[in-house]
């Protein structure tokens, strides 16, 4: 009776929203009498304990450095902005063992204090990673993670790199999974906080070297960690939203990491079965794409670095207003009118925002000033009150595109400037610059880097940091970046 009662509960679950898919795609592995674990589970395991050790093509290494050294460099120039003054004086209050960097400070704590104030860092504004297919930005909590746990360790430079890539292939394909912006939309929950948590604590597992039956532990801690509202979307001041994109979901994979790393069990499969994962959160698309060409397509190759230090909605139109600017040479003075389109929900994140690096109105009047938009400009509160800004903000016209929308995730805009003597300029940016489609070269990648690290390390400290960055495979102890990210 016990045993036939057992197997219609097994049935009935299964049949729930998730646990159907899963089952149907994966069926159970028996290891031993009373333990199972799916074959969806042993292949992200297996991969994931697999992972510090695996050797990567050249492509993908070479583009996990691009967004190190973006991510980091993120975190250096959010060092002097609010939500990062806010991070580093949280770590110092609570600084407790000295094991891991606070970047852009001179301060050294516990890897989890530093693993979120770095997290917070790196999300302190607009300027870190961008992975469209999942909704979520990798870098700010991937890195920190990494980083954290691999100075704790003491792990070489390949180690973290390839801890790096790891972090990017888990957490973007969870919420990939999950449905994206429509998933965000309908279940009110935060995308980027969950693909962080997953992707930070792939990472930390990877820098801590856990095993294949660890690392099921891991996503068993990371799974009841996995939080985070899109009520994000009313922080008008971006600390709690740099804590929920990069400090939460780093802390989140570096706690989880060391409970099992330091000898503690858990659940062994927590995507089948009893309450698992996908029926509590019950994913619009098939549950097997979280495995889907797992190590044969790298996440971190989809991630769209920012060419402008502002959100990602405005990347396009200001690409689009640069190429008219360069092309047509007119002058502030000369315009009329800005018409920008772009797709209806991503027109709502940024349109006329209190914060300057999110205001798609405020950035084009800077870039009809300036003929630029510098990490200074965007973040120039002062400026949204400049009578020559103003001025030029009042022939900005932002238009929230349903054709446009259509196109989603791809960001396209359409900017169409009207010159005083009647001339109609047009420009229609696709693939902005740095997009997975069109993306910067290594060259690129140092100037953004230079112009977000000197003015806070100098030139010098800078230069040795991109250096270290792109020699990765020949430093010791991820420790010795150390002395390149603080300040004295």
């Amino acid at each position: 009776m016990h045993a036939h009662h057992h197997l219609v509960t097994r049935r009935r679950l299964l049949q729930c929203a998730g646990g159907f898919f899963a089952a149907a795609a994966f069926p159970l592995r028996v290891f031993g009498e009373d333990a199972s674990v799916s074959r969806m589970m042993t292949t992200l395991s297996t991969f994931m304990s697999e992972a510090g050790n695996r050797a990567l093509p050249d492509f993908v290494i070479e583009k996990t450095k691009h967004l190190i050294l973006d991510t980091l460099a993120a975190m250096v120039s959010g060092s002097e902005l609010p939500p990062g003054r806010f991070a580093i004086q949280f770590a110092r209050s609570y600084a407790g063992e000295k094991v891991s960097t606070v970047v852009g400070a001179n301060v050294l704590c516990g890897p989890i204090e530093a693993a979120l104030a770095n997290g917070m860092l790196a999300h302190a504004d607009e300027t870190d990673d961008t992975h469209p297919p999942s909704q979520s930005h990798p870098g700010c909590a991937v890195v920190p993670a990494a980083l954290a746990v691999g100075e704790k360790f003491g792990i070489t430079g390949s180690r973290f790199l390839r801890a790096v890539t790891l972090g990017y292939d888990i957490g973007p394909r969870v919420t990939a999974t999950l449905g994206r912006l429509q998933y965000m939309v309908d279940s009110h929950r935060s995308t980027h906080a969950i693909s962080g948590t997953f992707g930070s604590a792939a990472a930390a597992g990877g820098a801590a070297s856990l095993n294949a039956r660890q690392m099921r532990w891991l996503l068993s801690y990371t799974a009841q960690q996995a939080s985070g509202l899109a009520s994000w979307q009313r922080d008008t001041d971006h600390i709690e939203k740099a804590f929920d994109f990069g400090g939460m979901p780093a802390r989140n994979g570096v706690t989880a990491a060391l409970l099992v790393q330091a000898g503690g069990t858990g659940v062994d499969d927590v995507l089948s079965g009893a309450d698992n994962f996908f029926q509590a959160f019950i994913p619009k698309n098939d549950p097997g794409m979280l495995v889907d060409k797992l190590g044969e397509r790298y996440e971190i190759t989809r991630t769209n670095v920012k060419k402008w230090t502002v959100g990602a909605p405005i990347q396009a139109p200001l690409d689009a207003l640069d190429t008219l600017l360069r092309r047509d040479r007119f002058g502030a003075d000369q315009v009329k009118q800005v018409v920008v389109r772009v797709a209806a929900a991503e027109a709502t994140i940024v349109d006329n925002r209190e914060i300057p690096d999110i205001s798609l109105q405020h950035l084009m009047a800077v870039m009809l000033v300036d003929k630029t938009v510098s990490f200074k400009s965007a973040h120039d509160k002062a400026r949204m009150a400049d009578p020559a800004v103003l001025r030029e903000r009042a022939k900005v016209q932002l238009v929230h595109d349903a054709d446009l929308e259509r196109l989603m995730p791809r960001r396209e805009a359409i900017v169409e400037v009207t010159l005083t003597d009647g001339k109609l300029l047009t420009e229609r940016v696709g693939n902005v610059r740095g997009t997975a489609e069109n993306p910067m070269t290594r060259d690129d990648i140092i100037a953004k880097a230079r112009d977000l690290i000197t003015p806070v390390t100098g030139a010098a400290t800078c230069q040795k940091l991109i250096d270290r960055v792109f020699d990765i495979e020949n430093v010791k102890n991820v420790r010795d970046l150390r002395p390149l990210l603080q300040r004295a």
